[in-house]
């Protein structure tokens, strides 16, 4: 299994703040945090507690596109996120994003951590997964990381009037 991990620590922002982004998606709202990397991110379908909501993301990486689904596996309030994600109508991918949440007085540290490959048995087809999933993407999606969370916290008054926008 490649696991792929970015610490990266916001000043001036609340768990809160992103938790909510990310559990109430908006496209318009999305855009404005990266535009023209970030491109979609709405709700297809929803559930009372969230576990169980399906999301589409669109959005650049590096020098890929990214189009897949997340199932929401764990929704921990301002604590903790999972998905799993998939294809669009097609089956899961063997890959989970998450993103932990650690804030204090100061801002938040935000743990993201992507899971890619098989447990047990499936692992034997690890390395026919690395090679789409290569360093270099995985050096993409650091930098993707370490950039878009810093960003949120700049452009957090433009999200809020584009989500109320859409609302």
């Amino acid at each position: 299994m490649l696991r792929l991990q970015t610490v990266v620590r916001v000043d001036g922002l609340a768990p809160e703040e992103i938790y909510d982004f990310l559990t109430k998606p908006n496209d318009r709202a999305y855009q404005q945090w990266w535009p023209g990397t970030h491109l979609k991110f709405h709700r297809l379908r929803s559930h009372p507690d969230q576990i169980g909501d399906v999301l589409y993301i669109d959005e650049h990486v590096g020098k890929r596109r990214l189009r897949f689904q997340a199932v929401v596996t764990e929704a921990v309030p301002s604590e903790r996120l999972v998905w799993q994600l998939r294809l669009p109508k097609l089956w899961k991918l063997p890959a989970r994003l998450s993103i932990d949440f650690a804030g204090d007085e100061g801002g938040v540290t935000l743990t993201h951590t992507s899971e890619i490959g098989y447990d047990g048995i499936g692992s034997i087809l690890d390395p026919l997964l690395r090679l789409y999933f290569t360093s270099t993407f995985a050096e993409a999606l650091d930098e993707h990381a370490k950039t878009e969370f810093p960003m949120f916290r700049d452009r957090l008054n433009e999200i809020r009037v584009a989500r109320r926008g859409e609302s």
